[in-house]
């Protein structure tokens, strides 16, 4: 048998901006020699922070793992409206923004907390009679989408700098913080999509010093020092309380 087969656990990518979850998959199974490799919950290529690879037989628990909360730290930029609610789209209409004040930025907040319904976005990579949303949207299409609940445990706004505002949500699975920024901009009135976007933890897992990885690190090959910031599956059910 060869040794990489017996390679399982949870990894931890800080992921950098302008590349896919499938890119960084791709450049891990180079650096540790080993095909089953898979990621839960995809990060958009704008976005950096915590992207979660599941190992050889770590791959069994990865639906268990996508499952979990999630925190994000984000920028909302009011003023205008984007194809992709995000700042990669075409820019769909711009407004004037108001001098808000924090009490009026807040109450909106306010109002997207506990249960609600989301609509997903077009560009999503749910599908619609097994066509990805994304690829539909590039052909130009819209379709029907079915708004999905979605739940917000916790936010805080960090910074008012209008047309800029930074917050931090923890939120379900399947919840788009793109679209958080899109609807809070079409509450205030004004429009807006999300500029910038960090996961900084998912469930159970946050970046810890010598347990995660960076991009650069798969890239050259430095497979000791991954193998290292591993978790093996016993760390895993330890830190989950399993």
């Amino acid at each position: 048998m060869n040794s990489n087969e017996l390679v399982n656990g949870v990894l931890l990518v800080d992921k950098a901006p302008d590349m896919t979850s499938h890119d960084v998959v791709a450049v891990a199974r180079k650096c540790l020699g080993i095909k089953k490799i898979g990621h839960c919950g995809t990060l958009d290529p704008m976005a950096t922070g915590m992207l979660i690879l599941v190992v050889g037989n770590a791959t069994k628990i990865q639906d268990l793992l996508m499952s979990e909360d999630k925190e994000y730290l984000g920028t909302a930029t009011l003023g205008a409206s984007t194809s992709t609610q995000d700042k990669e789209g075409d820019v769909l209409e711009k407004k004037e923004v108001p001098e808000f004040t924090r009490e009026q930025i807040t109450s909106v907040f306010d109002g997207l907390k506990g249960d609600f319904y989301q609509m997903p976005p077009m560009v999503s990579a749910i599908k619609k009679d097994g066509v990805p949303l994304y690829k539909l949207a590039r052909q130009g299409k819209v379709v029907e989408r079915e708004p999905r609940l979605v739940h917000i445990f916790d936010y805080e706004i960090s910074r008012i700098e209008l047309p800029e505002i930074d917050f931090r949500v923890v939120c379900s699975k399947g919840f788009y913080v793109r679209t958080y920024a899109h609807d809070i901009g079409h509450t205030l009135g004004c429009g807006a999509h999300l500029s910038a976007l960090r996961r900084t933890r998912s469930g159970s897992f946050a970046f810890l010093p010598g347990k995660y990885v960076t991009f650069s690190m798969l890239k050259e090959g430095r497979r000791e020092e991954v193998m290292e910031a591993m978790y093996s599956l016993y760390d895993v059910s330890k830190l989950r309380g399993a």
